[in-house]
């Protein structure tokens, strides 16, 4: 892809009122695709819902699962805010969170990092070659996910019977007998948007495949079907175990690649691979 964009029509969108040149890096792991733009240098992060919508749109823009935009702050070496495709924000993104740190790391040959998110404070480590982030403890009170209602989140009132669990993001896990056949584009929707979930739900499809393995897809909130997604990993692996399906460590196929999640008493550690394709600059005055 070329380092500078064809500039939208002005009456689609109304997201940057600047020229002043955007330069972002686009990157992926295990296929959950991200636009990251460093405003560390910034006095203020310059994303809005509209300049998201813009860069999200696959044919007029750049296209990604998620935006990250990395910021400066003065008790972690460096605050990340979430978006999605819709222009909303999210609270956590476990993908997008490695191929920052993978970024970051490699450029201050550093070996850990701490990142500060809606989620809280999380840690990064580089393990020979191996990006892990703590994603957190998961949150598995009703209100906490958050829930519309009091009920069971481990068998939540809902047909097919999934379970609720919490990440910095809702997530409604369903274990069904066979992930491919499993009605990812037609139920996920229907799901992210039930009066059960006051803010929304990712959406997990989920089938035991070995001991401790398990092959997952996924319907992401406010984005879609999506090849992969960190957050959702890690909280499929909680209700696994939960469930009694699995133990703490888990192995989880998405339709993009390979996750690993351990479930520790400090958190929920993820890990998988970081591919960063390219650096580009969107065409001044782009979004205005």
């Amino acid at each position: 892809m070329r380092a500078g964009l064809v500039r939208p029509r002005a009456h689609r969108y109304m997201a940057r009122m600047d020229d002043t040149p955007l330069t972002f890096h686009k990157m992926h792991g295990a296929g959950n695709d991200f636009v990251v733009i460093d405003s560390r240098h910034r006095a203020s992060g310059v994303m809005t819902a509209a300049l998201a919508q813009a860069i999200g749109d696959r044919h007029r823009g750049v296209g990604f699962d998620q935006l990250a935009e990395l910021r400066s702050d003065d008790a972690a070496d460096l605050a990340l805010d979430f978006w999605n495709a819709d222009g909303s924000q999210a609270g956590a993104c476990g993908n997008a969170t490695r191929c920052v740190a993978a970024m970051v790391m490699a450029q201050c040959k550093a070996t850990s990092l701490s990142i500060r998110t809606a989620r809280g404070l999380l840690r990064a480590e580089d393990r020979d070659g191996q990006i892990w982030v703590n994603m957190g403890a998961p949150v598995l009170d009703w209100q906490g996910i958050p829930l519309a209602r009091d009920c069971d989140t481990l068998h939540l009132p809902l047909s097919g019977d999934p379970t609720a669990v919490g990440m910095g993001n809702p997530h409604c896990v369903f274990f069904v007998p066979d992930a491919e056949a499993a009605p990812v584009a037609s139920q996920g929707p229907l799901v992210e948007h039930d009066p059960l979930f006051p803010e929304a739900t990712n959406v997990e499809f989920a089938a035991l495949s070995a001991p401790n393995h398990l092959r997952l897809r996924v319907w992401e909130r406010g984005t879609g079907i999506t090849l992969a997604c960190g957050s959702g990993a890690c909280a499929t692996a909680v209700a696994a175990h939960l469930r009694g399906l699995t133990g703490r460590q888990v192995t989880i196929t998405a339709d993009g690649g390979t996750l690993m999640v351990d479930w520790r008493d400090d958190g929920v550690w993820l890990s998988g691979p970081v591919a960063h394709v390219f650096t580009a600059t969107l065409a001044a005055g782009f979004g205005a």
